[in-house]
């Protein structure tokens, strides 16, 4: 009888897709030794792509077992204005009820090695307790927002000022970069909410865990990694794990014009799942684009309905929208020839790994990250929301793999000049000439860290060995 791995993402499509990898690699290597359960709840914020996905996965690879838990009796109760995240935590703690159940139906035929919860079902930490389950924790990001999480105990106690309040202020987590106070992820900057106190919490709990799984690779943080190790139980470190391209059908036209240009000439222009620009905003990247004379591929979603002037964070994005509309009147004829824009979504994989692309303007998602570091292709690194502004200082400090996009007020608006300036330095400087040979080189480690004697290798072997122990 195989041992049972359960595993437990948020309810987001990019935080799905990066367990569902995680449980491929568990098949891929040990399909032998464990069978697999991703539990899903009901309450999602992408259920129009999540549905999909798992009908997807479903029958691509059938020994994923998916549990959906059924639908809540009763709705968050949090009284309004609400962050996104303060519901996502209500959801995970009102389904412990239903987490507790299927696992103790789970429990009557197989055993369960352990609990793989994603960093933000913290609220779920107590039923592996209850049950004496080994509990672990997933990071689909990188081992620095690890090492922040640990430390912000101390910064807590630190001051009694929201880091929002602070502004500026530098702090200094070991293992990263210095960072701005108000540059911390985006659910820590008040400290007077239920969000604040969970991931508060987080710092702790994660010290009672059996281990932390991390989607790095250890060549690309050996600080942040370092810091970790002297204080966690373990981290295992098994990236790049990167969401096999799907069907590319609707692309090959952009494939085909990405493929006729020429060797490391293109800058990629995309932002996620969720980046969204207002009308505005895209139309200072269009003239920086234009001025900067470079080829381009760019992605650009639905524009909000009312126009801040500033980037946002969005849901969904249809592609039912006029192109022409949002951008300056003119740029797509005048463009053109080196330029190509398409609609709300390209293969990202794909696209970095043509030859032709020699740079990725990105909103600096872990996700993305590994993947442009695993094609070699250098960055410009500008961020939108979550924990995108540490990676930014991770990516431009410690890495050194990425140029910075500075904004030019609180609000994040960058200006076209801004963007001409950026896109010049990575596609057309000494500057960008030498971050393209160092990504090369993290290209290198990121193929040899699932080598034979490779260290995400060894990582996810000492991880099995774990679950072996219980």
């Amino acid at each position: 009888m195989k041992d049972t791995i359960v595993l437990y993402p948020a309810p987001g499509i990019s935080h799905l897709t990066s367990m569902v990898e995680l449980g491929k690699l568990i098949l891929r290597h040990y399909n032998s030794r464990f069978s697999l359960t991703i539990v899903i709840t009901s309450a999602s914020f992408d259920s129009a792509k999540i549905d999909p996905y798992i009908e997807q996965v479903s029958q691509t690879n059938p020994s994923i077992a998916f549990h959906r838990f059924p639908s809540l009796p009763n709705r968050p109760s949090l009284k309004p204005p609400v962050h996104p995240v303060a519901i996502l935590l209500e959801s995970i703690s009102l389904n412990n009820p239903n987490l507790l159940h299927t696992l103790k139906t789970i429990s009557e035929t197989s055993s369960i090695a352990a609990l793989v919860i994603d960093f933000f079902c913290n609220p779920a930490s107590h039923v592996a307790t209850e049950l004496s389950i080994p509990l672990y924790y997933y990071f689909p990001t990188n081992a620095s927002i690890v090492a922040m999480f640990l430390h912000l105990p101390i910064l807590h106690n630190e001051t009694d000022k929201s880091f929002r309040e602070l502004g500026n202020t530098i702090l200094h987590v070991p293992g990263l970069p210095p960072v701005r106070a108000s540059h911390m992820s985006a659910s820590l900057l008040d400290r007077n909410n239920q969000v604040y106190d969970n991931m508060l919490g987080l710092g702790t709990q994660l010290l009672k865990s059996k281990g932390i799984i991390s989607n790095t690779i250890e060549a690309l943080e050996p600080e942040a990694i370092k810091v970790i190790k002297n204080q966690t139980p373990a981290i295992f470190c098994v990236g790049p794990m990167i969401t096999e391209p799907g069907d590319q059908s609707s692309a090959a036209d952009w494939l085909s014009w990405l493929d006729k240009q020429p060797s490391g000439s293109v800058l990629f222009l995309c932002f996620g799942s969720r980046g969204v620009f207002s009308v505005k905003q895209i139309s200072e990247i269009a003239v920086g684009l234009e001025r900067s004379g470079q080829r381009f591929l760019w992605v650009v979603k639905d524009p909000p309905p009312i126009d801040t002037g500033v980037r946002m964070m969005s849901p969904l994005s249809t592609m039912d929208f006029d192109l022409e509309a949002v951008m300056p009147e003119g740029f797509l004829e005048r463009t053109r020839d080196r330029g190509l824009v398409v609609k709300s979504w390209a293969p990202q994989v794909e696209v970095l790994n043509r030859e032709s692309v020699g740079g990725f303007v990105t909103h600096c998602g872990w996700n993305s990250v590994l993947e442009a570091v695993s094609a070699g292709v250098p960055m410009v690194a500008w961020p939108l929301y979550a924990e995108q502004h540490i990676n930014k200082e991770v990516l431009v400090e410690a890495m050194r793999v990425a140029l910075p996009m500075e904004a030019a007020d609180e609000d994040g608006f960058v200006v076209a000049a801004e963007v001409e300036k950026r896109v010049r330095m990575l596609m057309d400087s000494d500057e960008g000439t030498k971050m393209r040979k160092l990504c090369g080189e993290m290209k290198g480690m990121a193929l040899a860290a699932w080598a034979e004697n490779g260290s995400s290798r060894a990582a996810f072997n000492d991880l099995a060995q774990s679950w072996n122990r219980g």
